[in-house]
């Protein structure tokens, strides 16, 4: 399938990539187009503003979570009858997963997409050495074609004039020049920008002025000239109506179903304490209601995590744990991902029918799974304000940030995953939690980096700090709704 796009891609963090993608994904869309936007790595935030500048879901790209055999597929299912797909890269061009090389940087994802990349250069402090920066990354990597330059905070007229005298023989066209604009940038806090539900009358006043910025100083023709030059993408369309057969296959499990305990996990309990039959349903024309926890406080949900449940046979509904005083009516299962608890702690320890429905749901052993952010609300408390009291467990801000790519194993069957199932997911947070000397069955043993024990495994609850993404283990998604439809 032949879908034209680009990737904008920049040498280091803070070059500008989320100010420029967003403009031209608004600019693009502003001119009439169906624009597929599209984030590289695991981050949250960004594709929310990517949905504010198209109209459409923003999806990400991990090759890491997901495996660089499904960036095609998937790429291709979100861009799926559009005129142009802009992909947002992630840190700089070359930066990929710690240790494994390329994999998952913005470069594998380009040549797995076979995409065009427009550099984008914080040009604030340079003049002719912007030629040499551009060169090295151009020929850094002959499968990587570096086929674009835009020009960043760039100080004058004669800054500018300088900058492309310097770029005219490096053989990689300026397609853009962008001035210095204060305030234009989105602003960010503790885990990087500030999530659009949080200030979404800000963020669309902010998303036009980044696209009138880019109307102004891009060559928009000659993007978009570009991105149609592009190659037939390889592969066909993801399909998150893969069935449980196949679902089943996409998540490798230790021949015995359990997981050996030696060393740092002897003594943990293996298996067994999930509870539900995942096969069976006591009426089988209901379908299954999964809610998912959304609003300004829980922000981090994958597009793709909706569209596996629903496929899986359930009827996805959202709420708002911020204003919804009681779950969705008919809720089997319960879905709490990440965001930001921490900035809304008062307001969701006010919000105490929700605190006791939550509570007394997971009293039943109906599936709920929880990723950070949820992890922290099913807390008893969170830097001392009362949360759900699902878990045995309290938290607090720290000042420790943890980050990075990891890759562990279910330590016993539950809600998400059965015992021995391997997974690879992401950690981020600046919180932590102290369980009692009660604690439940660890959720995962954390294989990579480091071994250690992370999450609780507490009736039906699944709680980790650990994010995943369904679309690399449809097998989830499938276990948590047949597991929701044993309760219909």
């Amino acid at each position: 399938m032949n879908v034209p796009r680009l990737v904008i891609a920049a040498p280091a963090s803070g070059s500008g990539k989320t100010t420029v993608a967003t403009g031209l994904m608004r600019a693009f869309a502003d001119a009439g187009l169906a624009v597929s936007p599209h984030k590289v790595g695991p981050d949250y935030i960004d594709p929310g503003y990517h949905a504010l500048a198209t109209g459409r879901p923003g999806r990400n790209l991990d090759a890491y979570m997901c495996g660089p055999e499904r960036i095609a597929p998937l790429f291709l299912h979100g861009a799926a009858g559009c005129d142009l797909a802009l992909v947002e890269g992630v840190m700089g061009l070359y930066d990929g997963a710690s240790g494994q090389g390329e994999l998952a940087s913005t470069a594998h994802v380009a040549k797995l997409l076979k995409a065009p990349v427009v550099l984008v250069v914080d040009a604030s402090s340079q003049s002719r050495s912007v030629a040499a920066l551009v060169h090295g990354f151009a020929s850094w990597d002959p499968e990587v074609r570096v086929a674009g330059v835009i020009l960043n905070k760039v100080g004058s007229d004669r800054h500018e004039a300088v900058l492309r005298e310097a770029l005219a023989e490096s053989g990689v066209p300026v397609l853009g020049a962008l001035r210095r604009v204060a305030g234009l940038n989105t602003p960010s806090r503790h885990l990087g920008l500030i999530p659009v539900a949080e200030r979404r009358t800000e963020a669309v006043a902010a998303v036009a002025a980044q696209a009138a910025q880019v109307r102004e100083g891009c060559d928009l023709e000659g993007l978009l000239a570009l991105a149609r030059s592009a190659p037939p993408v390889p592969g066909e369309a993801w399909s998150a109506d893969c069935g449980p057969s196949v679902a089943d296959r996409a998540v490798p499990r230790a021949p015995s179903g359990r997981v050996p305990a030696p060393g740092l996990w002897a003594g943990v309990p293996q298996g067994g304490t999930g509870g539900h039959n995942p096969t069976t349903g006591s009426n089988p024309n209901r379908r299954p209601v999964i809610a998912i926890a959304g609003g300004a406080a829980f922000t981090f949900s994958y597009t793709e995590h909706a569209e596996l449940l629903t496929a899986a046979g359930a009827d996805v509904v959202t709420f708002d744990p911020l204003r919804d005083e009681s779950l969705p009516p008919g809720t089997d299962g319960l879905v709490i991902g990440g965001g930001f608890p921490e900035v809304h702690v008062a307001d969701l320890s006010a919000n105490a029918p929700l605190r006791k429905e939550v509570a007394a749901l997971a009293a039943t052993g109906a599936p709920v799974v929880a990723e950070c952010a949820g992890l922290l609300y099913l807390c008893r408390t969170l830097d001392g304000k009362e949360m759900c009291g699902v878990l045995p467990a309290d938290a607090r801000m720290s000042e420790r940030l943890a980050l990075g790519y990891r890759e562990a194993v279910a330590l016993a069957d539950n809600s998400l995953a059965a015992a021995g199932t391997r997974v690879r997911g992401h950690e981020f947070h600046r919180t932590v939690v102290e369980p009692a000397a009660s604690a439940d069955t660890p959720a995962w043993g954390i294989t990579h980096p480091a071994r250690r024990l992370e999450g609780f495994v507490h009736g039906g609850v699944h709680a980790s700090y650990l994010h995943t993404h369904w679309a690399g283990a449809p097998a989830m998604a499938h276990r948590l709704v047949a597991q929701a439809a044993a309760r219909a």
